[in-house]
C-alpha cells in the first residue's frame, strides 16, 4: 500500500474539524532503481566529458610549450653566431686601423716562377 497523508491548504482555524476544510491527499513520489541508474550513468558520462576536454587543453598547451622552446632555441643559436660574426668584423676594422697594418705596403704580384 502507498503511503498517503493528508495535508490542509489552509491554516488550521480554531476546530480542526472545522466546515469546509479543503484537504488534499499527497503521495511520496520517489525515482524508481531505473531512473536512478540512468542519472548515474548521464552524470558519470559527462564528468568523463569534462576531464578528457580539460586534458586535452594540457596536452594543447603543452604542444605549444615545446614549439616556442624550439623558436627560443633557434633564436638563443642565431644570436650566438651573431655574436661571432660581429666579433669578427671588429677583428678585421681593428686590423685595418692600427698603425702597423697602415705603415706596410701593399702587396703586388711580381712574377711567377717558372720551372
Amino acid at each position: 500500500m502507498i503511503n498517503q497523508t493528508y495535508i490542509t491548504r489552509r491554516e488550521p482555524i480554531g476546530n480542526s474539524f472545522a466546515r469546509n476544510r479543503n484537504t488534499i491527499r499527497h503521495t511520496k513520489r520517489s525515482l524508481g532503481s531505473i531512473s536512478q541508474i540512468a542519472i548515474i550513468c548521464m552524470l558519470t558520462l559527462v564528468f568523463g566529458l569534462i576531464y578528457v576536454a580539460e586534458g586535452t587543453r594540457a596536452t594543447s598547451y603543452d604542444y605549444e610549450i615545446s614549439s616556442v622552446e624550439s623558436e627560443i632555441n633557434e633564436m638563443t643559436v642565431l644570436k650566438d653566431d651573431l655574436a661571432v660574426e660581429k666579433a669578427r668584423l671588429n677583428s678585421v676594422a681593428a686590423a685595418r686601423n692600427s698603425t702597423v697594418a697602415t705603415t706596410m705596403e701593399d702587396a703586388t704580384v711580381t712574377g711567377y716562377v717558372k720551372e
